[in-house]
């Protein structure tokens, strides 16, 4: 079982706007029925075709291909639910973000997101900052594609006191990188109370490996998937989120030239970690992270210098683990059975009162809440090696909102929170926009006949 990632085009039909159930059309008959789709990414929109990336899992056995839910099914929310105002943040990895593309920068951003809104919900990516996670008390911890599903409408989140994780952690034959992990799990355990049900060991190993895409993403592939669900599947029942630990091939001269770049090149790491968990979320419906682990220990010996302040989290870390194990501790349990997700404690898209992204990303989470109505928040300031122009998709009136820096978006959210729209806060005002009746034409009188009917009655 391997999951691999690749670029194909989808072709625009210029006669209709764009729409989910057109996109699962044309990208599922590429793919072919047999392969599960776990991650779907917009490259570049152009006049007759939209360049992407769609990772999926090959090789699925027939009862988990069964009860995969595919990624590009949608429903419709009825409406917004208005007793709360929860945000969705959303900072892709692999694409070179200023703020949250390196590890965990974007901690400071979920703060203050977190300040003006009811409930956070974000991924990983913008908080795991190897042993550090600084998620705020009132914030969700949700895997990548599980943030699709939310805003898709195909998948709740259920907010849990505590999960029971378990620890998935390769079996590495050099003693002092596996015990790097085994330490973070006891760390975790004495120091803000996990409940652990263990660890269990990968042995043989899965294999991820790092690529770059055509469109110079961070990406990879993962091979022997199975071996990772095979040692977690007899302990089903007994865990709630899974940790999972495994090195990750990177070519030496990326990996050098990557912490000499000042955070301008990509990181390596990201893209094929989103791969592993999008898949394993998706097959089991857990709550699911990764960590890398040092390829051997004269890697984990190499000095790195100092680095940017953006990677220096990396820089610091021996296991990687603890942001990981953090983040599961109180991660929610995913919800999928409809009837389920009307339980009133189950967050759904119809309780998503806002996306907030880097201006230029387009992708499922930016695609459904398009469909769903719900405001996204673009922040050109957080640039990317992604420049779709947003503003070229078919937004309703005011859904669309572009700021230069999350201190605006922060503002625009506290705006939508108090039920103010945005521009009334800027000058000048926005015209006044005056709508006038269609005129009826003038129907000329023939010669002796009568005059046509008003168009009022009178008074009597």
């Amino acid at each position: 079982m391997q999951v691999r990632e690749f670029e194909l085009d989808v072709p625009v039909d210029s006669s209709s706007a764009p729409s989910l159930s057109w996109l699962e059309k044309r990208v599922m008959t590429q793919i072919g029925a047999t392969s599960i789709p776990v991650r779907f990414v917009v490259n570049a929109i152009g006049e007759t075709s939209w360049r992407c990336d769609v990772a999926v899992v090959e090789g699925v056995a027939p009862e988990l291909t069964a009860r995969s839910h595919c990624l590009f099914e949608f429903r419709k929310r009825e409406a917004e639910n208005t007793h709360a105002f929860n945000v969705a943040l959303a900072i892709p990895t692999g694409i070179a973000c200023t703020i949250g593309g390196h590890a965990g920068d974007a901690n400071p951003v979920a703060k203050l997101l977190a300040s003006v809104c009811d409930t956070l919900i974000t991924h990983p990516n913008a908080v795991n900052a190897s042993d550090l996670n600084e998620l705020p008390a009132n914030a969700l911890y949700v895997e990548g594609s599980t943030l699709s599903r939310l805003l898709m409408g195909t998948a709740g989140l259920r907010p849990t006191r505590a999960n029971r994780v378990l620890a998935a952690v390769e079996a590495h034959e050099q003693a002092p990188v596996l015990n790097a992990a085994l330490n973070s799990v006891a760390a975790a355990v004495a120091t803000f109370g996990l409940s652990s049900t263990g660890v269990v060991l990968i042995d043989p190993a899965l294999k991820l490996a790092s690529r770059m895409t055509p469109a110079g993403r961070a990406s990879g592939v993962v091979l022997h998937l199975d071996r990772l669900l095979d040692a977690v599947r007899a302990r089903r029942g007994e865990f709630d989120a899974l940790a999972i630990s495994t090195r990750i091939e990177v070519d030496a001269a990326c990996r050098t030239a990557y912490y000499r770049s000042h955070g301008e090149l990509v990181n390596p790491w990201g893209g094929v970690e989103a791969l592993l968990t999008h898949a394993v979320s998706t097959l089991l419906d857990i709550p699911a992270a990764h960590a890398p682990m040092y390829e051997s220990v004269a890697v984990a010996h190499e000095d790195v210098g100092v680095v940017d302040a953006r990677m220096a989290a990396e820089a610091i870390s021996l296991g990687f683990f603890m942001c990981v194990l953090k983040g599961l501790q109180r991660s929610p349990r995913i919800v999928v059975d409809e009837a389920s997700m009307r339980a009133p404690s189950v967050l759904t898209s119809m309780d998503v009162s806002c996306l907030v992204i880097p201006e230029g990303c387009i992708g499922l989470p930016t695609l459904a809440a398009l469909e769903q109505g719900i405001p996204v928040i673009a922040v050109r300031g957080n640039t990317s090696m992604m420049h779709n122009r947003l503003a070229d998709l078919p937004w309703a009136r005011g859904q669309l909102h572009e700021v230069d820096s999350y201190l605006e978006a922060a503002g625009v959210i506290a705006a939508l929170k108090g039920g103010l729209a945005p521009d009334t806060l800027r000058r000048p005002l926005p015209g006044l926009h005056v709508s006038r009746p269609a005129q009826a034409p003038e129907r000329a009188a023939r010669p002796g006949a009568a005059l046509p009917e008003p168009d009022y009655l009178p008074d009597l």
